[in-house]
């Protein structure tokens, strides 16, 4: 596999830098609110509910693996985090698409000096919204089978304790496919081109698919990460990403 987990994970440090720059400031504005909205309200749902998941979860233990309830409790966290966080990510993505994708094009401009074709202004990006509800709904339809295959392995005696490492792992991996997603549609790179691309350097987009995972976990880091993993993986599309799949139209 090709890649390095640290290479993704500082493309998200990155990400953090940029969306700090003058010339992104406003394009950062309102992916920014929009994260800010959506985490409050679910935050809110989270607290009042947390533990009332997790006890649904641990009464799917066994009385015979009840020795084990220890260990399970943790991964059950960490379960319930992961599915609430990324299920937050996907809200905030589909409503703030158009405007990811307007903050994408001027971070590859200010990476490259070069003019990316596409939206102009934050109007121009609004009534480009019916077309990001496409490619969001598309990256539903990837997830969806993926899911479901973990949630079955979840019901089954004990491989389900791997259950919420897999959760994570598919998490990580969706962030990866969610963020690239928006430079390379700037460019009209087909959703499966887009898959192709991202699979190429496995290992360096699952460090920083699991990096803005993590991040979507951190308090206050989960309230400005969408916005700094679209930098991110603008600059990872960029200097890596960018020129393979033009090698690939070329040939």
């Amino acid at each position: 596999m090709k890649g390095n987990p640290v290479t993704g994970f500082n493309y998200l440090l990155e990400g953090f830098r940029l969306i700090t720059q003058p010339g992104l400031r406003l394009f950062v504005l309102i992916p920014l609110l929009i994260n800010i909205v959506i985490f409050s309200l679910l935050i809110n749902l989270t607290i009042a509910q947390f533990s009332g998941w997790i006890e649904a979860a641990m009464e799917w233990v066994p009385d015979w693996l009840s020795f084990i309830r220890w260990i399970l409790w943790p991964m059950a966290v960490l379960l319930i985090l992961t599915v609430v966080m990324y299920t937050f990510s996907v809200i905030a993505n589909i409503i703030a698409s158009p405007f990811n994708g307007l903050l994408a094009e001027k971070t590859e401009e200010l990476l490259t000096g070069k003019e990316v074709p596409g939206f102009e202004t934050i109007g121009q990006a609004v009534l480009s919204f019916p077309k990001s509800i496409g490619r969001e709904l598309a990256k539903l339809v990837y997830y969806i089978p993926l899911a479901l295959l973990v949630l079955i392995i979840s019901f089954i005696p004990l491989i389900n304790a791997i259950s919420p490492l897999l959760w994570f792992l598919l998490g990580a991996w969706m962030m990866v496919i969610q963020y690239c997603d928006y430079p390379m549609d700037n460019h009209q790179v087909s959703f499966g081109d887009m898959k192709q691309r991202i699979k190429v350097m496995r290992l360096t987009s699952t460090g920083f698919g699991a990096s803005v995972m993590v991040g979507t976990m951190i308090p206050l880091v989960n309230l400005i990460i969408m916005p700094a993993a679209v930098c991110g993986a603008t600059a990872y599309w960029a200097r890596e990403m960018k020129t393979e799949v033009a090698v690939k139209t070329a040939s």
